[in-house]
């Protein structure tokens, strides 16, 4: 049985993401290329790796042990690159960090790129994935480490702190709630909203909590950025709501104003989670000393 580190870290993305083409593409592989690779790997097993639905795929027994082996290859081969990077410039080292959109979009961008210059043999492989999923992957040893909201339960990981994130209502400025300092989120409800793609990790926590007030959004349209958003918004077409950081941005250019959200869970504390420091390869945690340190400043 000859399997390759290709091999094995396309099967982890296949599995992780649920479908061979996005696992493909998180390979940088072409699909054709990515398909035969599983195939093959079948073949020379002897047996199915996957079971081919619909929306996707999911492992087979077979396939779950082959990951659970993967994984701890990939996780050794990190640590080997870690250590050795001093040495073997050409070691090529990997961090996988699962993050929410607003620690994505206005926090990370920041964050990395220094790090990233002062790395060049680690890639970071980021992923927008919402609170609760990411514990799970961390738990699960799908993720080294992720940035997640306080409101989710990650009980058994460890929580270093990283921002404040306060979400607020973007409107018009001849919208009725522009004159308002604050406006709790039902009264939102009552307003046209223009929201983010239904997998966004932020437009999933407004929905959940639209669900908790027996409601629903009125969406008028989808659109994948915050900037997108809130020009949507300053064209008068809905309200929206973003982190504080992007309307301030935004507002300066923008006919737009930001109103404060009162509910609690509007100010959602941001905190790195991982099974520990220790546990980690160390990429991964030099990675996340300098999120913690940098980010908390």
């Amino acid at each position: 049985m000859r399997f390759d580190l290709t091999d094995l870290r396309l099967f982890l993305a296949v599995v992780e993401t649920g479908s061979i083409t996005r696992g493909a593409d998180r390979s940088a592989l072409a699909l054709p290329s990515a398909s035969a690779r599983v195939k093959g790997m079948e073949e020379t097993l002897g047996a199915a790796l996957l079971v081919r639905r619909r929306r996707g795929v999911e492992p087979t027994a077979a396939g779950r042990a082959l990951a659970y082996h993967a994984r701890l290859v990939v996780e050794q081969l990190e640590r080997m690159a870690g250590e050795l990077d001093d040495h073997a410039r050409g070691l090529k080292g990997e961090v996988r960090l699962l993050a929410n959109g607003a620690a994505i979009s206005e926090f990370l961008p920041e964050l990395l790129a220094p790090w990233l210059a002062e790395h060049p043999n680690v890639d970071v492989l980021l992923e927008e994935r919402p609170s609760a999923a990411i514990v799970e992957a961390v738990r699960g040893g799908q993720a080294d480490a992720g940035i997640i909201a306080d409101w989710a339960e990650a009980s058994g990981l460890a929580l270093l702190p990283f921002r404040m994130d306060q979400l607020v209502v973007v409107v018009p400025r001849r919208h009725a709630l522009a004159a308002r300092r604050s406006v709790l989120f039902r009264e939102v409800l009552d307003h046209d909203v223009i929201g983010l793609p239904e997998e966004s990790a932020l437009q999933e926590h407004l929905s959940r909590h639209a669900a908790a007030a027996r409601r629903r959004l009125r969406l008028r349209v989808r659109l994948r950025s915050f900037e997108a958003v809130c020009r949507m918004v300053g064209a008068g077409a809905g309200v929206g709501i973003v982190p504080r950081t992007a309307a301030e941005r935004f507002r300066r250019s923008l006919p737009i104003r930001a109103v404060a959200l009162a509910d609690p869970w509007a100010e959602r504390r941001l905190g790195i989670c991982l099974r520990g420091l220790e546990a980690l390869p160390p990429h991964a945690r030099r990675l996340v000393e300098h999120l913690a340190r940098d980010g908390a400043s």
